[in-house]
C-alpha cells in the first residue's frame, strides 16, 4: 500500500508527542525539519514522496547537499539528518519499513565554538547595573544572579514556580530537556535578591506553589523573549557588544568559573545537565592552562 511522506510524517509527529514527552521546541524542530525533507522529495521524486519505500540513500544526501547549498549551517544541517533518522527509525520499529536509508549516512562534522564569557572581574559591575529601586529592576537582578549562580537555561528559568525554590537549603528543581529534572544549589547572593524581588511583589517562600517565580507588569509570567531582551541590555554593557549578549553567556560563565576554581568537570556536567561529556568539554577550550593544572596535580604520573 503507498501511502505519503506528509500523511507518515505526520503520525510520526503524533507519536513522538504522546510518548516521548518532547519539548513543544523539539516538536517543532522535528516537524520543520520533516517539512523540508517532504518538500524536496515531493519536488524532485513524486513518486518517492507518495511511496515512502522508494525514499533512498541517494535521495538523503541530495537533500542534505541542497540544505548545505542554501547556506545553512553545519549544525542545522546535522540536526535535519538526526530528525529524518528518528522518523526511519520510527517507521522501521512499526515495521513500515525493513531498513532504514538514513542509518549509514555520517552527520557532517560540528565545530564548536568557543562559548563568550563574563570575566569574574565584571560580575559585580554586572550585578550593579539593574535599578534596584524598582520592580523591574529588582526582578531582573534576582534574574542574573539566579542565571549565573545555577547556570540554567532560559526554557528552565521562565518555567519556574514559587514552589519550585527550597529556600532553606538553597536549592532550585529545575525540568531540563526530555523532562529531565535536576536539583541545582545556588549562593546567598541569588537567595537574597530573590527574597527581595519577592517581597517587592508582596509575597514570600509561604506563597502558593503554583505561583510563577518571575512575572511580567501584568502579573503573568514572564516570557522568553522579554528576559532576552532584558538580558541584552545588561550583558552587552560588560561585554562591550550586543553581539551574543544572550542569557546562555551567564551560562557559559557559569561552567567556565567552576572550572576555574577547580570543579571536577563530571560535577559541571551534572550541573549544567548536559546529557552528553562533549557538551561540557568546551570549557575545556577556555582554559586550557586550568585543565592543565588540575592534570598535574591530579595524575600520579603527571611530574
Amino acid at each position: 500500500m503507498k501511502v505519503s511522506l506528509t500523511e507518515i510524517i505526520n503520525d510520526f509527529l503524533i507519536s513522538v508527542s504522546a510518548e516521548k514527552n518532547f519539548s513543544n521546541h523539539t516538536l517543532k524542530a522535528y516537524s520543520r525539519d520533516l517539512s523540508r525533507f517532504a518538500t524536496f522529495i515531493k519536488k524532485f521524486y513524486i513518486e518517492s514522496f507518495n511511496d515512502i519505500h522508494q525514499i533512498n540513500r541517494l535521495q538523503i544526501r541530495q537533500f542534505m547537499g541542497n540544505e548545505f547549498e542554501s547556506g545553512l549551517s553545519s549544525k542545522t544541517v546535522a540536526r535535519r539528518l538526526a530528525s529524518i533518522k528518528s522518523f526511519f527509525n520510527f517507521l522501521v520499529q512499526f515495521e513500515l519499513l525493513e531498513h532504514s536509508p538514513a542509518s549509514q549516512i555520517k552527520a557532517p562534522k560540528v565545530e564548536k565554538n568557543i562559548p563568550n564569557f563574563i570575566h569574574s572581574s565584571k560580575i559585580k559591575t554586572l550585578m550593579n547595573i539593574p535599578d534596584k529601586k524598582t520592580l523591574i529592576g529588582k526582578r531582573d537582578l534576582a534574574i542574573v544572579e539566579l542565571f549565573y549562580a545555577t547556570g540554567m537555561r532560559l526554557s528552565e528559568l521562565v518555567n519556574l514556580n514559587i514552589g519550585s525554590i527550597n529556600h532553606h537549603s538553597r536549592l532550585v528543581r529545575v525540568i531540563g530537556k526530555g523532562n529531565k529534572e535536576r536539583i541545582i544549589p545556588f549562593g546567598k547572593h541569588a537567595l537574597t535578591a530573590l527574597e527581595v524581588y519577592l517581597n517587592e511583589r508582596g509575597m514570600g517562600w509561604m506563597a502558593n506553589e503554583q505561583i510563577p517565580l518571575f512575572a511580567s507588569k501584568n502579573n503573568r509570567r514572564i516570557s522568553v523573549r522579554a528576559v532576552q531582551l532584558r538580558m541584552k541590555k545588561y550583558l552587552s554593557q560588560v561585554l562591550g557588544t550586543k553581539d551574543g549578549a544572550s542569557p546562555h553567556v551567564l551560562r557559559h560563565t557559569f561552567g567556565t568559573h567552576l572550572l576555574d576554581n577547580d570543579a571536577d568537570i563530571r560535577s559541571i556536567q551534572e550541573l549544567l545537565g548536559h546529557s552528553s561529556m562533549s557538551s561540557t568539554q568546551i570549557y575545556t577550550k577556555v582554559n586550557p592552562k586550568k585543565i592543565k593544572e588540575i592534570y598535574d596535580k591530579a595524575h600520579p604520573h603527571a611530574n
